[in-house]
């Protein structure tokens, strides 16, 4: 997935994406999200950070989810 808002360097943050070369993981911001914090509360804990970082840590994620082979386990 492209995006400009997303970086992704070996050098920082052992090579996972981060919101536009800052060093906040997506992975803190969907976790954010996930644990029911408002855009202002993230926005206030990450002031470096933009509503529009925010929306495409989510749509990274999700793509990242949709891209990604999952096995097939059927219970016994």
């Amino acid at each position: 997935m492209n995006s400009e808002r997303i970086t992704i360097n070996s050098k920082q943050m052992g090579g996972v994406p981060c919101i536009r070369g800052l060093r906040i993981p997506v992975a803190t911001i969907v976790g954010m999200v996930a644990n029911d914090m408002t855009v202002e509360e993230i926005l206030d804990a990450y002031p470096d950070l933009e509503r529009d970082d925010i929306r495409e840590a989510l749509h990274y994620a999700a793509e990242a989810v949709r891209e990604r082979t999952l096995p097939l386990v059927i219970p016994d």
